[in-house]
């Protein structure tokens, strides 16, 4: 198909949700309900499809595809088919006492037409999420997945037409020519998880229209080990984060500061679970995950030359040489940072290793950088807890573990300053897509004459009486 065929689809895919968005069939909760109880179904009908195009694009075993994509979307669409006839009946607020008499409410309402536009990491995941929100919220959809998961992409494709039709929830599948062209249509919002460049590119083209966003974005996110910390425990966390998903996780563990006491005790215990969890060969092992494409590949190897290495290091190329496997690696850099895996976010299955004598040089190389996702501190202190709490800003995180700061409905997971803006999961979710209008209803049985002109000396004792 031409360019310019897709970006008529595009327009007219657009154009259709409108239309629909304005007839108010998406509004009614019991149709909002209906429809996430049919999507949970096709979900649990087609879980070993989605499993498979999984382990198609990244090479993620069954477990790892369900314990980290399928079986969280289907905790989460749970939990919101329970909640959201609560979220969606209008909220009583208390009336200030000069607006007597009247009542006081907010009253969720849908944005409209909503643009998601999701990544290849967690592919399923990261597309499912966001989207429930939007359907819970009332919402029509667009739904962009990454076409570095073309299995994945085609199996959500294929999710959705069988529960929606294309007039509420659409799958445009594609790469750069078909992203472009959404962001050039008027979407009433739009939530994009992906790379820092390319959210500001979302976010400058959402500007021209106005167009409110949610960006959930990365960034090098630190992990702190002091001296209090249980080295064998801290090392078995940090290297489940570290190796999930090969590294290719926006909020893994990025980088290591570690006090100088326990490095070298750390790194020992560090090496001991990587051959635990992967064995002497982790090319060898069927669970561990691919990278997901050659130029990645490529440039995590780039990334090791002339490095440091402490453990890892090595690679191995798929059969069909589209990409490949790098080996969890530590490399050793100091609080100077001059080592190239410091340079950029890694997304891969390397981690820096960074000594220091004193918390506040962590704390201070962490200020002094943009403000991360995550950040994971091990600490036996509550006054170590306290003061990197109190010091570093940062999206979410765990204090002795890693990750799992985001499997939960009861907190939003979003990033702060570079790493993104906004939040979802759980009524968070709902709250990103949703606009609360604030309703004054005044009781017509009586007006209280002060605020009308022409204006009174003993009225205005009044008003300073009410408003001060």
């Amino acid at each position: 198909m031409s360019t310019a065929n897709h970006a008529e689809t595009i327009v007219s895919t657009v154009a259709r949700q409108r239309a629909y968005f304005r007839t108010g069939a998406t509004r009614p909760v019991a149709a909002r309900v209906k429809a996430l109880q049919r999507l949970r179904e096709e979900i649990v009908a087609r879980e070993k499809l989605l499993l498979d195009a999984l382990e198609a694009d990244l090479n993620k075993s069954h477990f790892e595809g369900y314990m980290c994509e399928v079986g969280l979307s289907l905790d989460e669409i749970g939990y919101l088919i329970k909640k959201i006839p609560q979220w969606a009946r209008p909220k009583c607020r208390p009336t200030p006492l000069p607006q007597f008499a009247a009542r006081s409410y907010e009253l969720p309402e849908p944005y409209g037409v909503t643009l998601v536009m999701s990544p290849w990491n967690y592919p399923i995941l990261l597309s499912l999420e966001p989207l429930f929100g939007a359907v819970a919220a009332g919402n029509c959809v667009v739904l962009k997945p990454s076409a570095y998961a073309p299995n994945v992409s085609h199996a959500l494709a294929e999710l959705i037409a069988a529960v929606f039709p294309p007039d509420w929830v659409a799958v445009i599948e594609g790469g750069r020519e078909q992203n472009a062209a959404l962001l050039e249509q008027s979407f009433d919002y739009i939530f994009f998880t992906g790379s820092v460049d390319v959210g500001k590119l979302v976010m400058e083209k959402a500007s021209r229209n106005l167009t409110p966003v949610t960006l959930e974005l990365g960034g090098k996110s630190p992990v702190i080990v002091d001296r209090t910390a249980n080295i064998p425990l801290t090392a078995k966390r940090l290297a489940f984060g570290k190796l999930l998903n090969a590294g290719q996780t926006c909020v893994a563990p990025d980088y290591c500061l570690v006090d100088r006491a326990v490095k070298d005790e750390l790194v020992a215990h560090l090496k001991k679970q990587f051959v635990a969890m992967l064995g002497t060969d982790p090319m060898e092992n069927p669970e561990f995950v691919r990278i997901i494409n050659r130029k990645h590949f490529n440039r995590l190897q780039g990334l090791l030359e002339g490095e440091n290495i402490l453990y890892g290091g090595s690679h191995r190329n798929d059969p069909a040489g589209e990409s490949g496997w790098i080996a969890p690696t530590l490399v050793e850099d100091t609080l100077e940072a001059t080592s190239k895996p410091m340079g950029e976010e890694i997304f891969g299955p390397i981690l820096p290793i960074i000594p220091y004598d004193d918390l506040e040089q962590a704390i201070d190389f962490i200020r002094d950088r943009n403000k991360p996702l995550a950040l994971y501190l091990f600490t036996k202190s509550k006054r170590t807890v306290d003061r990197v709490m109190n010091s570093c800003s940062f999206g979410g995180g765990c204090v002795n573990d890693t990750i799992i700061h985001l499997a939960t409905h009861h907190m939003g997971f979003g990033g702060v300053g570079a790493s993104g803006m906004g939040s979802y999961h759980g009524k968070r979710s709902f709250d990103t897509f949703t606009h609360y209008r604030a309703i004054v209803d005044k009781a017509t049985w009586m007006d209280l004459p002060m605020r009308y002109m022409p204006y009174q000396k003993v009225n205005e004792k009044l008003l300073r009486l009410f408003l001060k």
